[in-house]
């Protein structure tokens, strides 16, 4: 007799899929992809070690998926903003300014994101997902440009500086020296001044005025 695995069996098999999923994402946004262990997973989810295996082929496949899930809903985010209603320069400000505050309030999750070292299956995944960027990016340019809000002759590059400068401007900031000097006391640029040093740098490169500049 063949057997065959039931439909309640796949469901199951999913949910427990699932479920790994998102212990894995959550010891991430707690401790950065050096966190997530096979081990300490297992115990978060109830299961053995052994039974991950059955599901992801070794740690790199599930690291990758969970970075795959987390950015993924970052894409979606920014994507609401950047293709929603406004002029360009005001959904590109307004998607600056809600990819910071996102990465602020969760800010050891957005680091492991933007430049934790990873496995080089996560790496091949940072890379895909930089393109997802600069692809929304370059959509929005291409329409300030035809209606004369941004001067970018070259999309495909202006496109990939502006991915290029979020990260740099909020790497620093996220970064776990920076977590310890706010943690300690020290003075620190906070989400507002961040947020709006990367606002006018991307607005002012791109030959666009600040929404509220009353200037011509």
């Amino acid at each position: 007799m063949v057997y065959r695995i039931t439909a309640a069996r796949l469901d199951r098999d999913q949910a427990l899929r699932e479920r790994i999923l998102e212990c894995a994402l959550a010891r991430v946004a707690e401790g950065g992809f050096a966190a997530l262990t096979m081990q300490g997973l297992a115990e978060d989810v109830g299961i053995a070690t052994g039974s991950l295996y059955r599901h992801f082929r070794n740690k790199g496949e599930l690291a990758a998926e969970v970075f795959a899930r987390a950015s993924q809903r970052e894409v979606d985010a920014l994507s609401a903003v950047l293709r929603g209603p406004g002029t360009p320069e005001a959904r590109l400000a307004a998607g600056l300014r809600q990819f910071a505050a996102r990465a602020w309030h969760s800010r050891r999750l957005a680091f492991a994101l933007i430049a934790e070292p990873v496995d080089p299956e996560v790496d091949e995944q940072r890379l895909l997902y930089r393109e997802a960027y600069a692809e929304l990016f370059g959509d929005l340019l291409e329409e300030g440009v035809r209606s004369g809000a941004f001067q970018a002759p070259l999309l495909g590059v202006s496109s990939a500086c502006l991915v290029g400068a979020i990260a740099e401007a909020l790497v620093g900031p996220l970064s776990p020296p920076a977590r310890a000097a706010r943690e300690e006391g020290h003075s620190q640029p906070d989400l507002a001044a961040v947020s709006q040093a990367l606002v006018t740098f991307c607005l002012r490169a791109l030959g666009a005025r600040l929404p509220e500049d009353p200037t011509p």
